[in-house]
């Protein structure tokens, strides 16, 4: 009796195991990726690989949106997915998305391209790649490394190299039905569950070997960008590091020329730490950053040298020149709806603040012994050479070069050891 309910035990754990391994195998896990591809999104999709190798799903689906981006990430990206021992499907989706640019590349990468209707890809012809020559050669050199990556990512995935090709020469673009045609995806799907079942039976090739995907009525695990993504991709924008410059500019500026601040000088190096961390992942052209600071320089010599506007007018030229030039790659520049607001507000709030400030020097002190000076008063008594002043209903002790005597007017020219020195006051 003892053997069978070791047995029945035994039969029953196995079927418990067997079931788990084949439900495990019946998991997708999907990370949804917009925008530009910047280092963040590259770590995003790297971390989700590995998450998908430790819970062994069927594949991970990345549904991508985006106009392009930097290509380090982007080949360092694809160079992920190559290796990758989980199979990984690019949907190109929502309806109207595209994979523009180096999009083209992560779709040749993936083992499964998928396209929603009415999307697009192409134009991936590298526009400097962050790179500072843009000398014809060295444009010639690029895209021709270019053009050998995605060759490579064709051939590994058996799609259209021909295309590919003509996509970063040329930059053309196709819709989601050209493509299909064409062989440049695999698939056409309306939404993930279509998808899931038309990929189904698929067979990939993974470093390992060859895998037949099980996708049908599987369980989706979708893991989205969490908030610690989201702040390091929002600050990656380069609208948001733009602004960020400016503020943390700003905020230091204001804490230079009124010290004890605090606030304003607290809130501008968080500002310009958080645009300092984004500068490191985009690509940041020096002559840009020179320029600003250069703008800069420019309002606050206007409130010192009378210019009549000039200098004021050559800060907002270097401000704007600057901006402009800030970041290397096209895909990756500050809009202009961004950049001539925040020009001109930058200008005015400098020559605004630092001319409120000069003024306030300026002004005559009002308080402590210094405020008495210019103050007029009559002589009360006198004492030997010590003459006794009244001002403003309080007795000073004071001296003077010209003789006085009671009754006489003066006026304080100075303060010495609390001793006013006066002078009589002419009629």
């Amino acid at each position: 009796m003892k053997k069978r309910y070791v047995l029945l035990w035994g039969v029953l754990l196995f079927f418990l195991i067997f079931n788990m391994a084949f439900s495990a195998g019946k998991q997708v896990m999907v990370i949804n990726v917009n925008g530009p591809i910047t280092p963040v999104k590259l770590k995003y999709i790297s971390d989700n690989l590995l998450k998908a190798e430790k819970l062994l799903v069927e594949c991970l689906i990345i549904e991508l949106d985006t106009p392009g981006g930097l290509m380090q990430s982007t080949w360092d990206i694809d160079k992920k997915i190559l290796a990758s021992s989980v199979p990984v499907v690019v949907y190109i989706t929502p309806s109207g998305g595209r994979a523009a640019s180096a999009g083209v590349y992560i779709t040749y990468a993936a083992h499964i391209a998928v396209m929603a209707p009415s999307t697009n890809i192409g134009s991936a012809h590298p526009v400097t790649m962050g790179k500072q020559d843009t000398s014809a050669v060295m444009l010639e050199k690029i895209t021709n490394d270019a053009v050998a990556h995605i060759k490579g990512l064709a051939d590994a995935r058996g799609r259209n190299e021909a295309w590919a090709v003509q996509a970063v020469k040329r930059s053309v673009s196709i819709t989601s039905k050209e493509a299909l045609q064409k062989g440049v995806i695999n698939f056409i799907a309306k939404n993930r569950e279509e998808l899931l079942n038309k990929i189904d039976g698929s067979e990939v090739k993974l470093p390992e070997g060859t895998k037949k995907l099980k996708t049908k009525d599987a369980e989706v695990i979708f893991n989205p960008m969490n908030w610690q993504y989201k702040i390091l991709d929002r600050i990656s924008d380069p609208n948001i590091a733009y602004l960020l410059l400016l503020a943390g500019m700003a905020g230091i500026f204001f804490e230079l020329k009124s010290p004890g601040a605090i606030f304003p000088g607290a809130l501008g190096g968080v500002a310009l730490i958080l645009a300092f961390f984004s500068m490191q992942v985009l690509p940041i052209n020096a002559a840009g950053i020179l320029l600003i600071l250069l703008g800069v320089l420019f309002f606050i010599l206007e409130i010192h040298i009378t210019s009549f506007g000039l200098l004021t007018i050559g800060g907002v030229i270097s401000m704007l020149l600057g901006s402009l030039m800030l970041f290397k790659s096209p895909e990756m520049s500050v809009s202009l709806d961004i950049i001539i607001p925040a020009v001109f507000g930058m200008a005015l709030f400098i020559v605004v603040a630092l001319g409120l400030a000069i003024k306030a020097q300026k002004k005559k002190v009002t308080t402590g012994l210094e405020g008495l000076i210019g103050e007029s008063g009559t002589v009360a008594r006198k004492r030997g050479d010590v003459f006794q002043i009244n001002i403003h209903g309080e007795i000073w002790k004071s001296s003077c070069d010209s003789p006085l005597k009671t009754g006489d007017k003066v006026v304080v020219t100075d303060v010495n050891n609390m001793m006013l020195i006066v002078e009589k006051k002419s009629k």
